[in-house]
């Protein structure tokens, strides 16, 4: 009688375990579904951050470069060179 209540429960166990081990897997299966996600769309922002940045550089390129006005009269901070004193 104490065999087979010992072979019942040990086969119980070894059947848990199995669910167990079933259960890891599929965690498992799902964590690295979501890191894959994750890592695509972190591909895709990056490669869209870069055309973006290529597109500004290009259009920065492009763009007529302001000149600077310049004075008529040139600016002197000499005093001592200054001919009306």
């Amino acid at each position: 009688m104490r065999k087979s209540v010992r072979s019942k429960a040990e086969a119980e166990f070894a059947s848990i375990r199995q669910q167990d081990k079933k259960a890891l897997k599929e965690k498992q299966k799902v964590e690295q579904e979501k890191a894959d996600h994750v890592a695509r769309l972190r591909a895709l922002r990056l490669a869209k951050e870069a055309a973006d940045k290529e597109a500004a550089a290009i259009a920065a390129r492009d763009q007529p470069t302001k000149k600077r006005k310049t004075s008529a009269l040139p600016v002197t901070t000499d005093i001592a060179a200054d001919p009306l004193k």
